[in-house]
């Protein structure tokens, strides 16, 4: 599920680059982004190495980055921009088949991630959320993603999560599993917007830049075991 905490801050027109090897893909993003009164696609590259240099020069607000590309692939790349300042908000594009290195890509900054076989209306809400500044957290996939890959890396427990309230852990675990604010809202009893204030919290109290960083910290630290994540 999609969702958007940051609406307000969403640019007038974001400009959007398209790096994917296969030219039918870029040309068929371009036109349907292209298309939106609220977008526009500034560039297109064809590897990971040429989306650096075109991001350099064009500053876009989001990049749809492929992950298997010739010279430089997509983490890669993801990792060069996320290094930039400002950064470009990193909105990966996969398949089933490519599993482990999604979760590669979120570690090395990128916002989330897109199916290539999503309808055009799910295309076009994703690049929305990820260019407000959120995270993109699709449930039925990316939960199931990171606590697949999540569990391969060792258990590292922050000392900063010490710091989080009952409430604030709580709300942490509904975000592992992938809940929406208005989801976890129903799920604990509570106003949306007290949910949004206690998401805030965590991530400001642990550091961390969006909820897609929560989720792995979450794994990581072994406050979720993969598949108990809502339970």
């Amino acid at each position: 599920m999609i969702e958007a905490d940051n609406a307000a801050m969403r640019p007038a027109v974001l400009k959007l680059l398209i790096a994917d090897d296969q030219a039918v893909v870029r040309i068929g993003f371009t036109a349907m982004l292209d298309a939106q009164p609220d977008m526009t696609v500034v560039g297109a590259a064809q590897d990971g190495r040429h989306a650096v240099s075109l991001a350099r020069q064009l500053n876009p607000d989001v990049v749809l980055m492929d992950i298997r590309m010739p010279v430089l692939d997509g983490i890669g790349a993801t990792r060069q921009l996320k290094e930039a300042d400002p950064a470009p908000h990193v909105l990966v594009l996969t398949t089933f088949d490519l599993d482990d290195y999604v979760y590669d890509a979120l570690r090395a900054g990128a916002s989330g991630f897109l199916l290539k076989d999503a309808t055009p209306e799910q295309i076009i809400a994703a690049v929305r959320v990820v260019g407000s500044g959120d995270a993109l957290l699709a449930p039925s996939v990316t939960r199931r993603l990171i606590a697949e890959f999540a569990g391969r890396a060792k258990l590292v427990v922050p000392p900063e999560l010490d710091r989080l309230t009952t409430r604030e852990r709580e709300v942490l675990l509904l975000v592992a599993a992938g809940l929406t604010n208005a989801e976890i809202a129903g799920r604990l009893y509570l106003a949306e917007q007290t949910v949004k204030s206690h998401v805030s919290s965590v991530l400001l109290k642990l550091g961390l830049r969006d909820r897609v960083q929560a989720v792995i910290l979450a794994y990581e630290s072994g406050l979720v075991v993969a598949g108990e994540a809502g339970t």
